[in-house]
């Protein structure tokens, strides 16, 4: 249960109050443990705020987890502070130079209604994922970053009239996965998007031996699946975000005045309970468990 972060970082507190132990990098040296190194490209608005988010379910790991904050060369970060962006943060080819990445995440990004093809760092993303299926053992994706996974093995996405918004019930599919096998046999699970992929484009991929779908929701379709040499895993939902991240987007999607957003599903803004935390802290000890085994050094 301990994450390696600069001293002085941000959110030290916040995670030292939810039982994270937290080390400096020069205090971890000292200890005769080799922390997992897990790669993070954080591509969501306001980049520093969103990283207590994956902080929290990855700290909770029983081994040590080394977070290698990662930025793209091509994205203009315009909500982000460009100091905290500069001191925290590094290139991919500066990331894997001197060690290599056990793991990989690709956060979500607000540019899901946009073609792969014209988001303006599409080709950096596809050069960092294409290193990662022959180099890294598990990359992870988290709704747009998912999709994104999901492109590159050739399943494009398609966009709704009208957002996929709440949290949902989702039944596991493979009771001895090991990543979702454990996870009970219905969970809930927060959802965020305008775009997904059709059941019966995934379901078509599977027959092809192209992927494995591991968990379905009657309202969100296909919401885990990962490729059939297991290095891409996709989690279309958010299981990362707390309750009060989902109410934020709503009033923030209001005050843009968005025509094709509701209230959340299954969620009372105004006494948002968060019923999905069992499955998010489950599902990131097990990936993160996963890649430990697969590694191979």
């Amino acid at each position: 249960m301990t994450v390696i972060l600069p001293d002085n970082y941000h959110a030290k507190k916040a995670l030292e109050d939810k039982n994270i132990s937290c080390i400096t990098r020069n205090a971890a040296l000292h200890q005769d443990i080799r922390a997992l190194r897990i790669g993070i490209l954080n591509i969501m608005p306001k980049a520093e705020d969103y990283e207590f988010s994956l902080l929290f379910p990855l700290g909770r790991s029983v081994l040590q987890i080394e977070p290698i904050w990662i930025r793209l060369k091509t994205h203009q970060y315009k909500s982000t502070n460009t100091k905290h962006l500069d001191s925290l943060y590094v290139y991919f080819e500066d990331a894997i130079k001197e060690k290599h990445l056990d793991g990989l995440i690709v956060t979500g990004a607000p540019v899901e209604e946009i073609p792969f093809e014209q988001v303006t760092y599409w080709e950096e993303i596809t050069e960092i994922i294409t290193y990662a299926r022959k180099n890294i053992a598990s990359t992870l994706g988290i709704c747009w970053g998912g999709l994104a996974l999901a492109k590159f093995m050739g399943i494009d996405k398609m966009n709704y009239d009208k957002k996929l918004f709440g949290v949902f019930e989702t039944h596991n599919m493979v009771n001895n996965h090991p990543i979702t096998g454990d996870m009970d046999d219905v969970f809930w699970v927060p959802q965020s998007r305008h775009t997904g992929i059709a059941d019966n484009v995934l379901i078509e991929e599977e027959k092809k031996g192209n992927i494995k779908l591991l968990a379905h929701s009657p309202a969100a379709g296909y919401v885990i699946f990962e490729s059939s040499d297991q290095k891409f895993l996709i989690h279309l939902g958010h299981p990362e975000y707390d309750a009060q991240r989902l109410v934020f987007e709503y009033r923030r999607d209001m005050e843009k005045g968005k025509k094709n957003v509701t209230a959340p599903e299954n969620l009372n803004i105004n006494n948002p309970l968060n019923k999905w935390r069992g499955h998010c802290l489950e599902f990131f000890s097990q990936w993160i468990k996963f890649v430990y085994k697969a590694t191979p050094y």
